[in-house]
């Protein structure tokens, strides 16, 4: 048997290119190699996005279009809905009694989070999102996660979790392994932050040709690089992050920026090229399953009863360790 990925995203909206360099990029490729489990995380989003399940609702699909746009096979791939798998929830609260307050209030993520979202005070799910995120790993025994730089925390305690879990109980839940991006985390085009969906400066993977070299011309550059004879700084250079995420032409560029042989303007037009023609072909499978929707509920209500069915396999093993399963 294949060893299992699991991964997913936040139902909170459309994905962009943050998401494709961070984890979509490798799924793809990894896809053949292991069994996948896409993950459709419609109870993390709640964690920020509670008061807000119209969009969550919008947002189970298009995440789930997202996915099968970026090349993801669905006759080799699981995609599963969060909150219909019965086994992530139990997992979650056996092991929320394995962890401290202390230890989920230092989680350095969860103090990043916290403060862009402006939050004084946290609520008991989205503390608790770590112990979530082991369930959601844990209940199909998943053995690797690709994921950005910033979810690190969040899988260092989950392998902890695990390893006390497994110790106290003589269980034999997988610990997994962490796989992180060969790609630095993509800053937002305005190059202030990383990209989000909620800030207004990032390129959906929806977005039009004409939406992205808009976007791409309006991007920030060397703020003091005013004239083209003015050799460029392209390592502190926004958009050149992105010619060195997605162009084959990125040491080019940098000599000739350092040379003042190209200029902003030059450099943003390849730019938006080099990412319509990275986006074509996914807008064009895109299309596919705009118009077919339907069955698409169904790859997404199948690979939810897989995961249910093997969910609910690995909980009877780990109860009966734990005996509280009676006969």
């Amino acid at each position: 048997m294949k060893k299992r990925i699991l991964t997913g995203d936040r139902t909170t909206g459309k994905l962009h290119l943050g998401h494709y360099v961070g984890s979509l990029k490798s799924r793809v490729a990894l896809q053949n190699e292991y069994e996948t489990f896409i993950l459709l995380a419609d109870v993390q989003a709640l964690t920020t996005h509670f008061d807000n399940v119209e969009l969550l609702e919008h947002s189970i699909m298009d995440v789930a279009k997202d996915n099968l746009s970026v090349g993801l096979d669905p006759e080799i791939i699981t995609i599963v809905q969060q909150s219909q798998v019965t086994s992530i929830a139990e997992l979650t609260i056996f092991y929320s009694m394995l962890v401290t307050v202390n230890q989920l209030s230092h989680n350095p993520t969860i103090k990043t989070e916290a403060k862009n979202y402006g939050y004084k005070e946290m609520t008991y799910g989205f503390l608790g999102y770590p112990v979530s995120q082991t369930a959601d790993i844990t209940f199909c025994n998943a053995h690797l996660v690709p994921v950005g730089e910033d979810q690190r925390p969040h899988i260092e305690m989950a392998r902890q979790i695990v390893r006390k879990f497994n110790a106290l109980y003589k269980t034999e839940i997988v610990e997994p392994d962490i796989m992180l991006s060969a790609t630095p985390r993509l800053a937002g085009i305005d190059g202030k932050a990383k990209m989000g969906k909620s800030m207004g400066n990032a390129i959906f993977l929806t977005d039009s040709a004409e939406e992205v070299a808009a976007k791409v011309k309006n991007g920030v550059t060397d703020t003091e690089r005013i004239s083209v004879k003015i050799p460029g700084r392209p390592e502190i250079c926004p958009i050149f992050s992105y010619q060195k995420a997605f162009s084959d032409e990125a040491d080019n560029i940098c000599e000739m920026c350092k040379n003042a042989s190209i200029g902003c303007v030059a450099c943003k037009k390849r730019l938006g090229e080099t990412l319509n023609a990275l986006l074509d072909p996914i807008r064009e499978r895109r299309a596919y399953w705009d118009s077919h929707e339907d069955s698409l509920r169904e790859i997404i209500r199948t690979g939810t009863e897989k995961a249910n069915r093997v969910g609910n396999e690995n909980l009877r093993a780990i109860k009966e360790k734990m005996h509280i399963l009676l006969g």
